[in-house]
């Protein structure tokens, strides 16, 4: 499994980096999105990846900078990409409506269009494990904004290996067996000692590292000052282009 992440930024584009958008290509071709932000466009179009290639997109929760790039994906798969095989949305409950309404705000009438290729949902739950794209999904509840989730982690299997995905969160104990085991493990980080309700900083994180046991920690998600910061740390930090091999 091969992780590149198109984009690390949080929600206002500190640092002039992409929102949240993560390529995983299984190692036999496989591939998908995690979360596709509202400039995911860009930084796809970045890249040489193949969107047609893309057979799903697995979303975090609903804000837009986790969320905001599926009416623009869709669109480019309709007029650019002249896309003919389904596309499966993945995400927590209610994913098909909140999908709806964002191609009706974006693009009104985008939600009922005639296309060549079909749209399949599928609400993924902590109780509620999925297969998308080949990939067995598993959900951890996490702790950000009710409004916009249920806000959901995910550790992702493939190819014997693990991801795991923490999303946006404050700390909460599912991040422990969420990271359990994994091989990779991509954790938000927004601040560094700012306490906020619904996101981490790295004073917290690093009084639970030890609790995190995969063998590998990326900090991503990370706000001005984060980004700022240059304190060497015991766990790395992701960037724009970032490819994680696994």
């Amino acid at each position: 499994m091969r992780i590149t992440v198109l984009g690390s930024g949080d929600a206002f584009g500190s640092g002039g980096r992409f929102s949240t958008c993560l390529h995983l290509a299984a190692d036999d071709g496989t591939s998908m999105l995690v979360d596709c932000a509202a400039t995911s466009m860009t930084a796809l179009n970045r890249t040489d990846i193949d969107r047609n290639g893309i057979c799903a997109i697995l979303f975090t929760h609903f804000h837009g900078d986790h969320f905001g790039g599926l009416p623009f994906f869709v669109l480019d798969a309709q007029f650019v990409t002249r896309r003919r095989a389904p596309l499966t949305i993945a995400g927590p409950k209610g994913v098909e409506e909140r999908a709806r309404v964002a191609l009706e705000a974006a693009f009104p009438g985008s939600s009922t269009a005639k296309r060549a290729f079909d749209l399949h949902f599928v609400e993924i739950a902590p109780d509620r494990p999925a297969d998308i794209g080949g990939a067995r999904i598993d959900a951890f509840a996490m702790i950000h904004d009710e409004r916009a989730g249920p806000c959901l982690g995910y550790r992702i299997g493939r190819d014997d290996r693990i991801f795991a995905y923490s999303g946006d969160t404050s700390w909460t104990d599912q991040l422990i067996p969420l990271s359990r085991g994994a091989d990779a493990l991509l954790i938000e980080c927004y601040t560094v000692d700012r306490k906020l309700p619904n996101h981490l900083d790295y004073q917290t994180l690093s009084a639970h590292l030890h609790e995190l046991a995969a063998r590998r920690i990326i900090l991503t998600h990370m706000g001005a000052s984060m980004l700022a910061w240059t304190a060497e740390l015991p766990v790395e930090r992701a960037f724009d282009g970032l490819v994680i091999a696994l």
